[in-house]
């Protein structure tokens, strides 16, 4: 084997170690749900104060991505990518040896932390590593995969550890794949960062665009608690806008910004931003109310209701390898178009649940319709936003999708669970918790077609088009015997 084949297979096995990482931050958002009844009692958690082991994870992911992105860029995409992998799984430990709700609220917070330091390098490495086109298509492809799927991994798998073993195993989980994936990093990844003419740390805006992403996602994470007219919330996030437009204006002035505007000369990567939110929106409070459905209503237990996930999690896989492959024939558009398309359907289908429903036909049936959708859209939307980005911006347009897709995700659980609420009030009864829900995937419903109209109007065709010219162009020629 020739030495330039031997750098071929060693870029694909990096590709696994970088997507192993992404799994864990993915199925780290999710694996909690299913736990937080037994972590509540174990704790002694407040009604109030649970959702914040979830929520405080969301919180700092959301909220310092863009700065983990900017942090790749500048300081080493292995470096940070390695140094954000330590940070998780010691957070990750400290929340298992927790004793009490502050503590692991605080170790979850620092978790976050870590998801935002090392998901965006690990996403920009794939990115300058693999050659914009079919190659990058097929790395993105089985990132999205794998990715895509920890979202119903980790309902699946916290329903397994919580029953098996205990609550503090679903976090526990991630120390060893942490550890060991630092450990292997410096002999599979090489180090790249912008040159040093170049590098140059934007304090203030990095200092106001975490501020103003992290109060944003707090105030729409406690809205449902405190009320959306109340004086916090509206205190909340007039300050987060008050931050957000003063990092506008920092950006606009100072010379190295952190996310230099020119980047949304791109109508694409604009669009893709804008979709990532929408999807966001949509989907990722989708496992939550599936969940609660199947435990509340139907009577579930946590390892079944976890089960239950299995086939949409390998749907996910095959639906994102599928997606890779089409967009390389056919854009990215038209792929992502069906995708919402498909979502849509799911969620209003989901929208029928009844008091007394089958798994077959009404949780099996939407799920792998929306795994579908989901394997579309998540795939291609990493694909348009990086695509035709300088690899000295990777860590930045990296760090944008990303926050798109958290941000949304923030937004459509805090907006669906407004709904639900005000449907279900305090009552316990199934009739009154399935209508409730049932409003809540409407609602998700009506997310996903807005990302329809936004992936028709935004996404550039000229674009798409060139895309599939490129990949063409890239692909490798039949070896002849």
């Amino acid at each position: 084997m020739s030495r330039q084949e031997t750098a071929r297979d060693r870029r694909w096995i990096a590709l696994i170690l970088l997507c192993v990482a992404q799994f864990m931050v993915v199925l780290d958002a999710a694996i909690m749900n299913v736990a937080l009844p037994t972590i509540g009692q174990a704790l002694d958690f407040t009604e109030s104060n649970l959702p914040w082991v979830v929520n405080a994870y969301v919180l700092t992911f959301g909220g310092f991505l863009l700065l983990g992105g900017r942090m790749a860029d500048l300081l080493g995409r292995r470096r940070v990518f390695i140094g954000g992998l330590i940070l998780f799984a010691l957070a990750s430990l400290a929340g298992g040896f927790a004793t009490n709700s502050g503590q692991l609220i605080a170790a979850r917070a620092v978790q976050g932390l870590g998801a935002a330091i090392l998901s965006p390098a690990a996403l920009s490495i794939v990115t300058t590593t693999f050659r914009d086109g079919a190659e990058r298509n097929k790395a993105l492809g089985i990132w999205g995969a794998i990715a895509g799927s920890g979202g119903a991994a980790g309902v699946l798998l916290g329903g397994v550890l919580t029953d098996g073993l205990g609550w503090e195993w679903v976090l526990w989980v991630n120390v060893p794949i942490g550890l060991a994936a630092a450990a292997i990093a410096p002999t599979l990844l090489a180090e790249s960062r912008v040159s040093a003419a170049r590098r140059h740390f934007d304090i203030a805006g990095a200092v106001s665009v975490t501020g103003g992403l992290s109060l944003l996602v707090y105030a729409l994470l406690d809205a449902n608690s405190v009320g959306w007219g109340s004086a916090r919330t509206i205190g909340l996030l007039a300050l987060a806008a008050a931050l957000l437009a003063a990092f506008v204006v920092i950006e606009r002035r100072t010379p190295s910004p952190l996310v230099p505007f020119r980047i949304f000369r791109s109508r694409t990567l604009t669009g893709a931003n804008v979709v990532g939110l929408l999807v966001g929106a949509s989907l990722f409070a989708m496992f939550f109310y599936i969940s609660l459905y199947m435990q509340q209503v139907l009577g579930y237990s946590a390892i079944k209701a976890g089960l239950s996930y299995l086939p949409l999690a390998l749907m996910i896989i095959v639906s994102a390898g599928l997606a890779s492959q089409l967009v390389t024939r056919t854009g990215f558009k038209p792929v992502l178009a069906a995708g919402l398309v498909l979502i849509a359907v799911a969620l209003v289908w989901f929208a029928q649940i009844p008091v007394d429903g089958a798994f077959l036909p009404d949780i099996l049936g939407p799920s792998l319709l929306a795994a579908v959708g989901l394997g579309f859209s998540f795939v291609t939307t990493t694909i348009a936003a990086v695509s035709g980005i300088d690899d000295h911006e990777a860590g930045l347009a990296s760090g944008l999708i990303n926050t798109s897709q958290q941000v949304g995700g923030a937004l459509g659980l805090a907006t669906l669970s407004a709904i639900s609420i005000s449907v279900i009030g305090s009552s316990h009864a199934p009739s009154v918790l399935t209508d409730g829900f049932q409003k809540a995937f409407l609602a998700g419903a009506g997310f996903a077609v807005l990302g329809l109209v936004a992936t028709l109007t935004l996404i550039s065709s000229r674009d798409s088009r060139a895309h599939v010219a490129l990949a063409s162009e890239m692909a490798p020629e039949p070896s002849r015997a």
